[in-house]
């Protein structure tokens, strides 16, 4: 199955943002989650959820709950939306958005447990404990959950001022810049950065 999202921001938090393409074209955003299926699909293409738990999640697309998941979903988008742009374009996050955010992460955290697990090991093959969902795991909302907490995850990280948007007007999807002498400029070279170039390059001639 082709993949159904362009995961090119090098973190799911920003991955998920740029879910709302388009988003300040003056005839306005795209909608790529369409349905409680995409959002599980981009949970799973993104990695945030294992296989057990997407495909109990794909057997109630179609549910009330479903549809209501799917809506909170795309508020916590936009709430992630104003903090992230807010890092990449003024240096720190609304505080209005910065305390929505975290209501969610702390709903969400309080659906999970802390366990000793062998099966889960550092660098140094030692074992440690996890954060894990437990009995949520079929949960409709766990997907908006685990967007919540990675979202904290790169908030509370030395990455996070690394957070900036494509420098194609027309894209401004926004990327953590993991280049070595951090230069990143696009969210990808060979699709907005060679349209900038050959922008460029006609309006010279």
């Amino acid at each position: 199955m082709p993949a159904r999202f362009q995961l090119l921001a090098a973190h799911p938090a920003l991955d998920f943002v740029n879910t709302l393409d388009n988003r300040f074209a003056t005839s306005g955003p795209t909608e790529l989650l369409l349905g409680f299926a995409d959002l599980v699909a981009f949970a799973d293409q993104s990695a945030l959820l294992n296989t057990r738990q997407v495909a109990a999640l794909r057997k109630q697309s179609r549910s009330a709950p479903a549809a209501k998941a799917l809506a909170r979903a795309r508020a916590l988008r936009e709430v992630l939306s104003s903090v992230f742009y807010g890092i990449a374009q003024k240096g720190r996050p609304p505080s209005d958005s910065l305390k929505r955010m975290q209501e969610e992460c702390l709903i969400a955290r309080s659906h999970q447990q802390l366990i000793w697990t062998p099966s889960v090991a550092d660098d140094d093959g030692q074992p440690r404990g996890d954060w894990v969902w437990a009995s949520s795991e079929d949960a409709t909302e766990l997907p908006m959950w685990a967007v919540a907490e990675s979202a904290a995850n790169l908030l509370t990280s030395r990455a996070v001022n690394r957070v900036h948007e494509c420098g194609s007007p027309t894209c401004r999807w926004l990327f953590l810049d993991t280049s070595k002498n951090h230069t990143r400029r696009w969210c990808d070279m060979t699709i907005c950065g060679n349209r900038m170039k050959a922008r460029r390059f006609h309006s010279r001639q």
